[in-house]
């Protein structure tokens, strides 16, 4: 999967609709913390894949943030202090869309998970280009 450079922006709304899922989910009178795990997950995968478009590089199919994020540190360095918000968010890809007889996440977990999500979101922002 490869986008042209100037498509970083369209990664960047969808991780923003992810957001806005976890927002809604959090404001409701039962909140699906596998759901909200899923969206946070979700919210770094799509930032981390916009600033590899915006650098130029090709995407490959995952959902594995410690990778997506190994390439995204070939461009700037400074990424490798997300390497811990991104193994902890790294398995709510794929599992926390399935049950699970031995981990249903609750709300601690989605909490910590939502936290990561958005320290990976703040510092990816704050290196692409402001005109998208």
């Amino acid at each position: 999967m490869s986008s042209p450079k100037s498509n970083f922006s369209a990664w960047l709304r969808k991780a923003d609709h992810d957001l806005l899922n976890i927002q809604n989910n959090l404001a409701a009178e039962e909140i699906p913390w596998d759901t909200v795990c899923f969206h946070a997950q979700q919210v770094a995968e799509k930032v981390l894949k916009a600033f590899l478009i915006a650098h130029g590089r090709d995407l490959s199919k995952t959902h594995d943030l410690v990778a997506l994020l190994a390439k995204c540190v070939e461009c700037d360095a400074g990424l490798a202090d997300l390497e811990s918000d991104c193994r902890k968010l790294t398995s709510y890809g794929v599992a926390a869309r399935y049950p699970d007889d031995l981990f249903e996440p609750g709300e601690a977990d989605g909490r910590d998970v939502v936290a990561a999500a958005h320290r990976i979101r703040a510092k990816i922002l704050s290196l692409l280009p402001k005109n998208q």
